[in-house]
């Protein structure tokens, strides 16, 4: 099972969580990870997430295929949003499962980095100050060099 959502509404963590967790038969192992959006400077009032449809489900979908051929995973799921999103909100949410905790660790991580650097949305961050898109970060390109 693999599922690739891209939304504007929030979502609720635990449910999915809980309903991703009931539909693995054979697990061993079942990890998520959610992201919230930050406030690192101070004087965030927004990030304004853009994407074009289509293209970034199937750019997300081939970036779970990559790690599904990498490891034994009995599911995936991945949720992304877009709009515009104020700090504490979330963001995203990655869940893998496998027979051995191991390799649903390493697929979330390996998710999560690529989704972080490879999957095609453009972000915006809107302060008191005014609005800038927020460029690539080296550490985040440091982080693919592990895989």
């Amino acid at each position: 099972m693999a599922e690739v959502r891209v939304q504007t509404e929030n979502f609720d963590a635990g449910a999915e969580l809980n309903s991703f967790s009931e539909a693995q038969e054979g697990a061993g192992a079942v990890v998520s990870f959610t992201g919230v959006v930050r406030d690192v400077a101070g004087g965030l009032e927004a990030m304004e997430i853009e994407h074009y449809p289509g293209m970034t489900e199937k750019a997300i979908a081939g970036i779970v295929e990559q790690a599904k051929s990498r490891w034994p995973l009995t599911g995936t799921l991945v949720i992304h949003r877009h709009g515009r999103l104020e700090p504490g909100a979330q963001i995203m949410m990655v869940a893998t499962a496998s027979a051995h905790r191991l390799a649903a660790f390493e697929a979330a991580e390996f998710l999560m980095d690529y989704l972080k650097s490879r999957a095609p949305f453009w972000k915006k961050e809107v302060t008191r100050d005014g609005a800038g898109w927020v460029a690539a970060v080296e550490t985040d390109e440091d982080a693919l060099k592990r895989w």
